[in-house]
């Protein structure tokens, strides 16, 4: 009987996405794992495809009350294993659908949102720090690797979420120059609200996830309502035309010989 209750309560969605695990337990509180088979995550176009559907799905889960979104391993996103070459405008439609979408519906999830950022925060880097509270271990590093270092325009969001976060002129250096932030010097930045030993950042995220999950159930959809109005603003704005820019680029790249991704 116990078990029949736990697959009523186990949304279907749950086993839809093969880039990311999902548990949740009965105060309605989410951890969303980032991993490839498993481990550690190598940044592919599934993780893009199901970030962009998933988000959807978690938004309209009402039984979520708060969302910790974490990686696997010693890594939240370093590792980079695009395979799919962008030769065409219609395959670049396909990343430019995604990208626009994804980041939207990141922020239209109505929950609060925990990043707990386990290691080295290189690629997507935005995921992590558009989130309402963001918890690093003292072994991240936040960089932009995949734009700019690699040839490309950063243009898929980081653009904005980077330039709202560090302010203009330091935005723009670390998006140009590939910068790493440590995770003492994010923290004197503001970039993250807590850095902590590996071992203590699940314990001290899923904390702060059932103090607020104690909360009124409105309370906590209306705030991250109220809490991210700027932010959507921002991506409206910028987002569509950044990535009509790095798709731009990208396919002068090819022209050029060399090989660009999303």
């Amino acid at each position: 009987m116990t078990t029949v209750s736990q697959e009523i309560r186990r949304p279907g969605y749950f086993d839809q996405y093969p880039t990311m695990a999902f548990d949740r337990d009965d105060a309605g509180v989410l951890v969303v794992r980032l991993h490839s088979d498993g481990n550690e995550v190598a940044y592919s176009p599934q993780h893009h495809s199901d970030w962009c559907r998933s988000f959807i799905d978690i938004a309209a889960d009402r039984d979520t009350k708060v969302m910790v979104l974490t990686g696997t391993g010693r890594e939240f996103m370093a590792q980079f294993a695009w395979d799919k070459p962008l030769v065409t405008p219609q395959m670049w439609d396909d990343i430019y659908y995604e990208g626009k979408h994804m980041v939207r519906r990141l922020l239209d999830i109505e929950v609060p949102v925990i990043a707990a950022v386990n290691g080295p925060c290189t690629v997507h880097s935005e995921l992590a720090v558009l989130s309402d509270i963001t918890l690093a271990a003292d072994t991240a590093v936040f960089a932009d690797k995949p734009h700019v270092p690699a040839g490309s325009v950063c243009g898929d969001g980081v653009h904005v979420v980077w330039q709202e976060i560090l302010g203009a002129n330091r935005g723009r250096y670390f998006l140009l120059t590939g910068q790493e932030i440590d995770a003492a010097e994010a923290l004197a930045l503001g970039v993250v609200n807590e850095v902590l030993p590996p071992d203590q950042l699940m314990p001290r995220a899923l904390e702060l996830a059932h103090q607020l999950a104690r909360l009124n159930p409105l309370t906590l959809r209306y705030s991250r309502v109220a809490l991210t109005i700027r932010l959507k603003r921002l991506i409206d704005e910028a987002l569509g035309y950044g990535l009509t820019l790095e798709a731009l680029a990208g396919l002068e790249n090819v022209r050029l010989g060399s090989r660009t991704a999303g």
